[in-house]
Formats: C-alpha cells, sequence, structure tokens
C-alpha cells in the first residue's frame, strides 16, 4: 500500500462521495485516515478539527485506504492481515472486522455504491486488474469489465451519483482512456476516444459533467466533458502540470493540485475553469485536497512540517490549521457523510 497509490484511489473516492447524499447527521464531522505512527500503517479517526484521535483497525498487519458507507455507519479498508489484500469492514467505533473478499487473488480500492448496498473493488484475481462488484456483506461477488486488458489501472474508477454508472480508466486500446458502464457492467463505452493518455475521472455532484485528467497538450491538464463524452474543455490552460480533481458539494468549484508556482500548491476555480487562485501558496508540497461535505473547509495533505500530516483551511485558505500533528506520516483521509 505505497504512498504513490493515494493519488488514484483519491481520485475515485473523490467522485464516489462527490454525490453521496448520506443520511448521517450534519456537522460535527469525522475524519479516517491512515496513519504509520504504530510502526505499521493503521486506520485512525479524528474529530473535524483533530481531536479524539483514535485507532480503528489496531492490528499488527497493515491497514489503510479508509472509506465510509454512505450512513456512516460503516468503514470498509484495506488489509493485509491474512497475507494478501483483502476488502475489510468493520463499525465505524472499530468493532465486527470482516473480510468480505476472502479470494487469494488482491482485491482493493473499495467503493460503496451511493446506497450502501453494494461495494465495487478493483481485483487481480483473474490474471488482470478488473473492476468486480460485491453486495454490502461480500455476497455475489461479479466482474464487471471483463476484459483482457488492465481496467481501472490506476485505481480510478467510480460510481454515479445516482448509482447507475460506473466510470473508470482503461488501457484496452493502447493508451489510457476513460469509459463508462451501466451499473451491471453492460454498455461498456469509450468517452474520451484520443491518442493521449486521459484519466482518472471524476464525476460532477449532479452527474452531468464528468472532469478528467489529460496530457493532450503536451502536459497534464484538468479537461471537463459531458457525461455522454461530448464538449471536451480544457479548464486549466496551464504550461504546468495540474491534478487531483475534487469538486465542491454544489458543484460551483473544482479544487486541485499546480505545480505552476515552482511546488506543487492547492488552487481552486469556478467550475468553468475561471478564477484560478492559489489557497495554500507554501514552499512544502500541497496536495490532494478533498471538500468537507458542507463545502465550507478543504482538507489536503502536506509534507510542510517534514512529514505526511493532513491539513484543514477554510475554502477561501483562510484559518489553516495541522489536524494530525504527528512525528509519523498521516494521509489517505476521507471526510465521513
Amino acid at each position: 500500500m505505497r504512498k504513490a497509490l493515494f493519488v488514484f484511489w483519491l481520485a475515485a473516492v473523490l467522485a464516489s462521495v462527490a454525490g453521496c447524499k448520506g443520511v448521517a447527521p450534519p456537522a460535527p464531522y469525522r475524519i479516517a485516515f491512515m496513519s504509520e505512527r504504530d510502526d505499521n500503517p493503521e486506520v485512525y479517526v479524528m474529530d473535524d478539527d483533530g481531536g479524539n484521535q483514535v485507532n480503528l483497525s489496531d492490528n499488527s498487519a497493515g491497514d489503510g485506504l479508509p472509506v465510509w458507507s454512505p450512513d456512516g455507519k460503516k468503514i470498509a479498508f484495506l488489509s493485509d492481515r491474512d497475507g494478501n489484500l483483502e476488502i475489510y469492514v468493520m463499525d465505524a467505533d472499530g468493532s465486527n472486522q470482516t473480510n468480505l473478499t476472502d479470494n487469494p487473488g488482491g482485491d482493493g480500492f473499495p467503493l460503496w455504491s451511493p446506497d450502501g448496498s453494494k461495494i465495487a473493488f478493483i481485483s487481480d484475481r483473474d490474471g488482470n486488474l478488473e473492476i468486480y462488484v460485491m453486495d454490502a456483506d461480500g455476497g455475489n461477488q461479479t466482474n464487471l469489465t471483463n476484459n483482457p486488458a488492465s481496467d481501472a489501472g490506476r485505481g480510478a474508477f467510480a460510481w454515479s451519483p445516482d448509482g447507475s454508472k460506473i466510470i473508470f480508466d482503461a488501457y484496452r486500446d493502447g493508451n489510457l482512456e476513460i469509459y463508462v458502464m451501466d451499473a451491471d457492467g453492460g454498455n461498456q463505452t469509450n468517452l474520451t476516444n484520443n491518442p493521449a493518455d486521459d484519466g482518472l475521472p471524476v464525476w460532477s455532484p449532479d452527474g452531468k459533467k464528468i472532469a478528467f485528467l489529460s496530457d493532450r497538450d503536451g502536459n497534464v491538464e484538468i479537461y471537463v466533458m459531458d457525461a455522454d463524452g461530448s464538449n471536451q474543455t480544457n479548464l486549466t490552460k496551464s504550461t504546468a502540470n495540474n491534478g487531483t480533481i475534487a469538486w465542491s458539494p454544489d458543484g460551483s468549484k473544482i479544487a486541485f493540485m499546480s505545480d505552476r508556482d515552482g511546488d506543487r500548491e492547492i488552487y481552486v476555480m469556478d467550475a468553468d475553469g475561471s478564477n484560478q487562485t492559489n489557497l495554500t501558496n507554501d514552499p512544502g508540497a500541497d496536495t490532494f485536497p478533498l471538500w468537507s461535505p458542507d463545502g465550507k473547509k478543504i482538507a489536503f495533505m502536506s509534507d510542510r512540517d517534514g512529514n505526511l500530516e493532513i491539513y484543514v483551511m477554510d475554502a477561501d485558505g483562510g484559518n489553516l490549521v495541522n489536524l494530525t500533528n504527528n512525528p509519523a506520516d498521516d494521509w489517505a483521509f476521507v471526510w465521513s457523510p
């Protein structure tokens, strides 16, 4: 579970939570995250002000990449405690930890369906990376993509906000392209169809648009297209590299990372690409922005204190706070619904 995988996993989580309308009470929210402060990766949870940091997984194996269920009552996560990567689920207090996949192949990157009834995931159990789906209790594990190419090879896939479709990137045409399929695996369609690499797609909260990354202009830019693949438009229009897309909950803005100022910073722009603004402005590497469910704050990861920490700031960049403030690396975070 290397940190490099986080960029791919987070893109999928961002797409999933953008359309999630969980039934948990409103703020204060909680943040689940991955920490190495116990000399091995564990799943922790904390209040949204950094208080009450608790080790939930509490196991000598590697545990990480937590994802909340839409109702906030459960957390799916990865663990290698059985000798290979499996998907586990536990109650939000860490109790009732259960292996859902229980397969000799590698299973990872769990994503709850918007209604919480199913979990999509990636597995190499058939010899290459495929997207699977299972019931929330682990039953009825089904290969959706069923293609000899690598599907969701970057870990980037997501349910549409209404749960009817799944978007993913795949190398099946000789380069990375963005595909969409019905939630049962039917009607798999190439949306981008461009000789450049297009990937890491993220649904808008209303499901009408898809933001994605492309190097078709010679550097990595953020594009947007309609949900059917039409009207592909470059939003960032920068000579720098841009990435880690996060739609605001109301769909009016997009937070992202850019190195246009010489180091990685968190930016925000209107959904049409206008008003691009640097929020962090620090010599450290600031990456992976994620909006709070009410849109008032943005959490992100930074190494500005010498190790990876989780920070939070107001949506305009004000009131910056280091939430984790621990000498170990803290990362792979997600807001509760």
